[in-house]
């Protein structure tokens, strides 16, 4: 099992260097990959044998069956989604090819002047890549596979920003700009490299808007069929989407009820939004300066890792540095994660996705966001599923990532800071209590908007309508303490990546109910540090996957 899932990753890293570079696969750096039909026919074809080969295997322990039903049910879903021609007409403002070839920039190493001319060689190759990009999307287009014209016109503007052709300064020029102590003929390289790179991105704007955008569908729902497929790739399970949505109010409901309370101990009696107000004007809760803000994720990080080693988890030296950064302008607003390379050599990074032009932030409405992103939550999981590597093979401890897992443990890493007491302010509660809100409100609005469900009676909202984008936002704005600039960015998120956003919130309710079980089996004996442990290193699986070999514990 363990040679087909590692000689995998060799083959994909290959045919997609951009996933190479993300995770630390060296060799890679210098290219691009092959995003015309025929590249993504030869990563299909890549899936499919390797699947076969899976298949006809046979464990011959525990971990290598493991391994198979991770690999199979992954890789599968890879399988499938090629068949429906989803890959080549991928196009959403936040995980589709013309964001993530910008972001690869930012994980590429730039000390030396043999990392500039591996960054100058994947510029001069950004052209090639968003030409097949666009044969790509036409061709899906002629098989009536298009991508919602919301995400058609958001995308052109995220390309106007970082090609500068809206009057700032192109993302790919100012990249360059950084390198030091290189020689001219590298540095006229680079030069000539970021233009071309920011003239493609310029060339993919027009496209969007001239050639796809009169393509594009208006409807931005999906429908119940390929929103299943959507939610088995993000879950690594088939739910009932009707319970999801069902469970999603309810959960909605205890959240707002308990956000209530925590208000009337802020403001008197206070409703939530009257809360958030004077939480705002207090100067305890406030930073002013990006710089402030690196520096306070950094300080909130460092503090964590350092009082939850030994204590509540095994943390090793390699783990113990997590970086935090300020993210380019132009993607979709708010904070994310990129794993260490395999030898650690590139950290582990928290990266925060602010307006430029934004100087002013409130601590209250993030902290248990750091213990998300970082320890115990991304950072702790996805590291500790890189370190395990006598454990794991590189499938597992690279490419076998599945949000339901991550960002459910993510979320239930909210939850356990509450529970070590590091969210006992009442501010920083509330700012955990809504970020939790908010992500029930996400089951809600992803589910009921691409179905197209009604709104139930009792909700006090629009009650017997049916969603629609506008009620998304709404929602999001007067039900939660969501400011409204990230609000528009989280329903154009939900319509783009349809299946995802729920992924949280359920993956958050099997991890609580799988502790209750293992504590229930083991009473009096339960060791709350031993069972995180077993979990995070059996590594990223699908919540089917998770749900079974976790019951084992």
């Amino acid at each position: 099992m363990h040679p087909i899932s590692d000689r995998y990753v060799e083959d994909y890293a290959a045919l997609d260097p951009i996933v190479a570079t993300f995770q630390g696969i060296i060799g890679h750096d210098d290219q691009l990959p092959d995003l015309s039909p025929d590249g993504h026919l030869a990563r299909a074809e890549l899936a499919a044998g390797a699947l076969r080969a899976m298949a006809a295997a046979e464990p011959a322990d525990d971990a290598e069956r493991t391994a198979k039903a991770v690999f199979a049910e992954r890789i599968g879903l890879e399988v499938e989604l090629h068949d429906a021609g989803l890959p080549a007409a991928a196009l959403n403002v936040i995980e589709s090819p013309p964001q993530i070839i910008r972001q690869v920039f930012d994980l590429m190493p730039a000390d030396t002047e043999e990392h500039w001319a591996a960054i100058a060689a994947r510029l001069t190759a950004v052209p090639d890549a968003l030409a097949g990009y666009r044969t790509s999307l036409l061709h899906s287009a002629d098989r009536g596979v298009v991508s919602a014209l919301r995400q058609v016109e958001r995308t052109a503007e995220q390309c106007d920003v970082w090609s500068g052709v809206n009057g700032g300064t192109s993302f790919f020029t100012t990249l360059v700009a950084a390198a030091d102590g290189v020689d001219d003929v590298l540095r006229a390289e680079l030069e000539a490299g970021a233009q071309a790179a920011s003239k493609a991105y310029a060339a993919l704007a027009t496209f969007l808007r001239e050639e796809v955008a009169p393509r594009a569908p208006i409807e931005d729902a999906v429908g119940a069929e390929r929103y299943r497929l959507w939610s088995r790739l993000y879950l690594g399970a088939e739910i009932d989407l009707a319970e999801a949505y069902e469970w999603g109010w309810a959960e909605f409901t205890r959240l707002e009820t308990e956000m209530r309370q925590v208000s009337g101990r802020i403001s008197a009696g206070g409703s939530p939004a009257e809360a958030a107000a004077q939480l705002d004007a207090d100067p305890r809760y406030r930073l002013s300066g990006q710089r402030a803000l690196v520096e306070w994720m950094q300080r909130l990080s460092d503090q964590a890792l350092a009082d939850l080693r030994d204590v509540h988890f095994e943390i090793p030296d390699e783990l113990m540095r997590l970086d935090c950064r300020i993210a380019p302008p132009g993607g979709s607003v708010g904070a994310y994660y990129t794993s260490p390379t395999d030898n650690f050599g590139r950290p582990g990074t928290m990266w925060w996705s602010v307006p430029a032009d934004r100087e002013e932030f409130l601590t209250w409405r993030e902290t248990s966001t750091v213990y998300h992103e970082g320890a115990p939550g991304h950072h702790l999981q996805v590291a500790t599923a890189v370190y395990e590597s006598a454990r794991l093979n590189r499938f597992q401890r690279l490419l076998a990532w599945v949000p339901g897992y991550g960002e459910g443990w993510a979320l239930y890493a909210e939850r356990l800071m509450r529970e070590f007491g590091y969210l006992d302010d009442d501010g920083d509660l509330l700012g955990m209590l809504d970020a939790h809100l908010f992500r029930a409100a996400r089951v809600i609005i992803d589910i009921g908007m691409h179905l197209k469900l009604p709104i139930p009676a009792g909700t006090g909202f629009h009650e017997g309508e049916t969603w629609t984008p506008e009620l998304g936002l709404e929602f999001m704005i007067t039900r939660t303490l969501t400011e409204p600039v990230y609000a528009r960015d989280e329903v154009d998120r939900y319509l783009g990546w349809p299946g995802q956003a729920p992924a949280y919130k359920l993956g958050e309710r099997l991890w609580l109910a799988a502790r209750d079980g293992v504590r229930a089996r083991h009473g009096a004996e339960f060791d709350l540090k031993r069972f995180h442990m077993d979990a995070l290193r059996m590594g990223p699986m699908g919540l089917d996957t998770l749900k079974e070999r976790l019951a084992t514990l």
